[in-house]
């Protein structure tokens, strides 16, 4: 009898084990910015006809409390805090109310089952949903802004700074609401508290700090939107101190990094569930 070695027997072991390799090579692992890509893109057509009406109310919204307040304050600093709030209050109630009802909805009806079987990172779908939903708050920011600067004669020339405010206070509010959704064990509790939420920046953004209790001031603190109404109502006035601007905006940069990454592990944590 001869012995044949087992690496030139087509069916060996040492054969299997060079097939299954190559294969392996065949399918790399999803990278984390073209899946995040795509994702955005999916969440972007996929909520585009069903997001206008509610922007619209979100705007509506806020426009309307600029208008009851145009009662109550007259102009200067309570004037730029109430046009900044209503500004961000926008990208409160899409981002954070909003993505709170949608990651609720979507773990209680197996949606996260879906995402799971698919080869994209966690971080990629938090990230995709969350730019997804923050990118409808843009129009509804921009014309809310507009408005209130006409209503209270307040100047347009700094209204550019939206676009460092939008993204980095929508981050912090996305991730946020996307954590509510998460982790809240029922979707009609998820949805409470991103309600929750909205009434926050709303009470605690739109209404001048000057005439809060020191209590609510602190907790005022404490909210992320508070750093984007602040930075947006400081290049209000004739010579904005661009240092304390550029700090409000790296305090809501920090919070987002901070808020996403918590809304990833508890994607992760609801997925394996």
């Amino acid at each position: 009898m001869s012995v044949v070695p087992a690496e030139v027997l087509p069916g060996g072991a040492l054969a299997v084990e060079e097939t299954a390799r190559g294969a392996a090579e065949l399918g790399p692992r999803a990278r984390l910015w073209p899946s995040l890509a795509a994702v955005y893109r999916a969440q972007l057509s996929r909520a585009r006809v069903a997001r206008i009406p509610l922007l619209f109310v979100a705007t509506f919204q806020s426009v309307g409390i600029m208008i009851l307040m145009r009662g109550v304050v007259d102009g200067g600093a309570e004037a730029q805090a109430v046009v900044a709030g209503s500004s961000v209050l926008v990208v409160a109630f899409v981002a954070l109310n909003l993505l709170a009802q949608y990651f609720g909805q979507l773990r209680a009806n197996g949606g996260l089952d879906h995402y799971a079987t698919l080869p994209v990172p966690p971080a990629a779908v938090v990230l995709g949903a969350a730019g997804a939903y923050a990118s409808f708050t843009v129009p509804g920011t921009v014309v809310t802004a507009v408005f209130g600067c006409a209503l209270f004669g307040l100047p347009l020339a700094h209204l550019w700074v939206l676009v460092a405010v939008i993204p980095l206070a929508g981050a912090a509010l996305a991730g946020l609401g996307a954590a509510f959704g998460l982790l809240a064990p029922r979707p009609e509790l998820a949805t409470v508290l991103g309600q929750l939420g909205m009434s926050a920046a709303l009470l605690l953004g739109v209404l001048p700090a000057d005439r809060m209790p020191e209590a609510l001031r602190f907790l005022r603190d404490l909210l992320p939107s508070t750093y984007g109404v602040e930075a947006f109502a400081r290049t209000f006035g004739p010579h904005p101190d661009w240092a304390f601007v550029l700090g409000d905006l790296a305090v809501c940069a920090v919070v987002g990094v901070v808020s996403l990454a918590v809304a990833t592990w508890a994607y992760r944590r609801a997925a394996v569930r």
